[in-house]
């Protein structure tokens, strides 16, 4: 980690499902990790996706320890560095497990139960044994959700280009960044499109998108380098004389055959197009906010 970086935690999120959150969870993670060489994923979503594409289904079953261990970090206190297991070079996973909805139930009941994550693990693990901690959000509200705001002060919303997409990032604004700041501070550090494929010079999904993101005033200064185009280039977009390269992270069969095959896309295809924008949003997280 370089002299003047500062170990963060950052949370990614969004309040609808099928946005490509784990993926950009873990791509971002890996590229953490690659530029930094330590950081750590943590699942907190309950249906495991990135423990389940990570390969490591044992522990999310529970089979690999014998026991919740979400429960036993977050509510009895053990120590967290028991139950991480490695994902490639650098990186590291704290898995989810089969009954986080029990551990939700249970942060209902606890004492100061919104800050057991950040006390637990990300306090425990973050400047010490890692630069980095990214951690996978449910997509709905929740103590779990809560514990992930609380802990790391900032979220990255991702969106793809489909049905819903104002929705989710309207919810995920309004219902879990605007409510978490009546009693903490909660930065929004980027927005980004995902998975995009289509071009934006006629009227579709990923046009739509991208015009919300990056003329809406209060999201537009959060949107990536590599997805953020200013009027002029929207004015060349639509007279036919825009000749750079389509923006945001782009539909890539690398991206999709890594989670498949249970590794980041850096160790699947390091030659990939789009890891420089994975790239882009680990120098965001480094430095606290998109840098035009």
């Amino acid at each position: 980690m370089g002299d003047e970086a500062t170990p963060r935690a950052v949370s990614v999120g969004v309040l609808k499902g099928g946005f490509g959150k784990t993926t950009t969870a873990i791509n971002l993670g890996r590229e953490l990790a690659h530029r930094n060489e330590r950081a750590l994923l943590v699942d907190l979503d309950d249906n495991g996706h990135m423990t389940l594409i990570l390969g490591h289904d044992d522990a999310y079953r529970g089979d690999r320890w014998g026991t919740n261990h979400a429960a036993d970090v977050l509510l009895d206190g053990a120590d967290p560095h028991d139950y991480i297991t490695n994902v490639s070079d650098g990186l590291d996973l704290f898995p989810a497990h089969v009954d986080l909805e029990d551990v939700q139930s249970g942060l209902k009941e606890a004492t100061m139960g919104t800050t057991r994550l950040k006390e637990e693990l990300v306090g425990e693990l973050l400047g010490e044994t890692y630069d980095y901690i990214v951690i996978d959000c449910p997509a709905n509200r929740g103590k779990l959700n809560d514990n992930a705001m609380y802990a790391t002060g900032n979220i990255i919303i991702p969106l793809r280009p489909e049905n819903g997409y104002e929705t989710g990032l309207t919810n995920t604004v309004q219902r879990l960044v605007m409510e978490a700041r009546e009693y903490f501070n909660l930065d929004i550090l980027a927005v980004t499109p995902t998975d995009l494929s289509d071009r934006i010079d006629q009227d579709t999904r990923d046009r739509r998108l991208l015009r919300e993101m990056t003329t809406r005033e209060a999201v537009a200064k959060h949107v990536p380098n590599y997805a953020y185009l200013p009027p002029e280039d929207w004015d060349a977009v639509d007279n036919g004389s825009y000749d750079q390269e389509l923006p945001g992270i782009r539909h890539r069969a690398a991206i999709d055959n890594a989670n498949d095959e249970g590794v980041p896309l850096r160790d699947y295809n390091p030659e990939c197009d789009q890891l420089q924008c994975y790239d882009e949003l680990a120098q965001i997280v480094e430095t606290g906010e998109v840098s035009r």
